[in-house]
């Protein structure tokens, strides 16, 4: 039986309850929200663990990342151009000096992989300005992306897994792939063109995705740049290729840093009206300005294991004020990938399940 007081203030007793229920709803959307985003409910959407998961191919490495897992780190700094500061306000183009936390690698999964059979190289770059201020970088050997979008990359993966019967990617995969993604010829014209450089240190490393540079003034300007070797390039000839030591690009890092520092140039090109900014697969007509911006150089390399590299995460959203992201959605989609492997290398190793993570080269883990 009610008390006078509460027949007379009915809504004081169900006011606790309303706000439970309402509170209950919003958290059952919140976790509704973020399964979505996860996959876990909803059709099978392209997430960034299912894209990681095409990465691995059924085959990780605990305790490795997903993408370029052999590699090296590498250490030295940055000395912006005189004319860099008028490109953007990032600090990186006004101090004198920065130091970087790099790593060099080799495309693929597999921490153990021949040296000479690896098509496309890499240059991962951490930059930290005296303010605090990261820029953290990821570049390549190729001119530009395969695909224009993350379900052309997942597409690329699955169709380029190596059938168990030959070893080989399935052509009627791969051409049904170009089929749907014709602009992947663009790129498998060049893997098929291009010479292939005989050194870490003679090749060009391309940030092929556009980003905007935003002036003093508030001016803006989307660029894409690369990092151009002083060192005269070489190419690795196909005898080359078949007998080089598996491990030839560490022992030729090791040699050439023994001899002196190794420098690249950072060139920044600009985009015009009409460019596709968003679409990482497409080039730049060569005409574009181009801007020496500064010189990267490498003083010292370290095994991946041990070296200041193998904690960081080379996410290219990782931006300094003066320098901010377009909308290439390949952007995105690598920062989630990205994320991702690290976590789960991270925790691979908080688990001791990578005892194999040792950065060991193809020769001492044949021993």
């Amino acid at each position: 039986m009610s008390t006078p007081h509460e027949a007379t203030h009915p809504s004081r007793t169900r006011v606790p309850w309303l706000a439970l229920t309402a509170i209950a709803a919003i958290v059952m959307v919140l976790a509704g929200a973020f399964a979505w985003t996860a996959g876990w409910i909803g059709p099978k959407r392209l997430t960034a663990p299912r894209l990681v998961d095409a990465i691995e191919g059924g085959k990780a490495y605990p305790g490795f990342r997903r993408a370029h897992s052999k590699g090296v780190c590498v250490a030295g700094y940055f000395e912006p151009s005189e004319p860099a500061a008028a490109l953007s306000r990032a600090r990186i183009f006004s101090q004198p000096r920065t130091e970087v936390s790099g790593r060099l690698s080799i495309a693929g999964g597999d921490p153990y992989a021949l040296d000479a059979q690896a098509r496309v190289r890499s240059l991962a770059l951490l930059l930290k300005t005296d303010d605090g201020q990261e820029w953290r970088t990821a570049m390549n050997s190729f001119p530009f992306f395969a695909v224009a979008t993350p379900a052309g990359f997942h597409a690329q993966l699955l169709a380029s897994r190596p059938d168990p019967a030959t070893g080989k990617p399935d052509p009627a995969k791969m051409a049904a792939f170009v089929a749907q993604y014709p602009e992947a010829k663009r790129f498998q014209a060049w893997a098929k063109s291009a010479p292939w450089s005989s050194s870490w240190a003679n090749t060009t490393y391309n940030g092929v995705n556009a980003f905007r540079f935003i002036d003093a003034q508030g001016r803006v300007r989307f660029v894409r740049w690369s990092m151009q070797p002083l060192a005269a390039f070489e190419p690795l000839s196909e005898a080359e290729r078949q007998h080089a030591d598996p491990d030839y690009l560490r022992e030729d890092l090791q040699t050439r840093l023994s001899q002196g520092p190794l420098r690249w140039h950072l060139v920044v090109t600009e985009a015009k009206s009409g460019d596709p900014i968003e679409d990482p697969s497409r080039a730049w007509p060569e005409d574009r300005p181009n801007y020496i911006a500064g010189t990267l150089v490498l003083e010292s390399s370290q095994p991946q294991a041990t070296g200041a590299c193998r904690d960081v995460n080379y996410d290219p959203t990782v931006v300094p004020g003066g320098i901010a992201l377009s909308d290439d959605p390949i952007l995105a989609a690598r920062a989630a990938a990205y994320s991702v492997s690290f976590n789960r290398r991270e925790r691979e190793i908080a688990h001791g399940q990578a005892p194999e993570a040792t950065g060991a080269t193809v020769q001492e883990a044949a021993r």
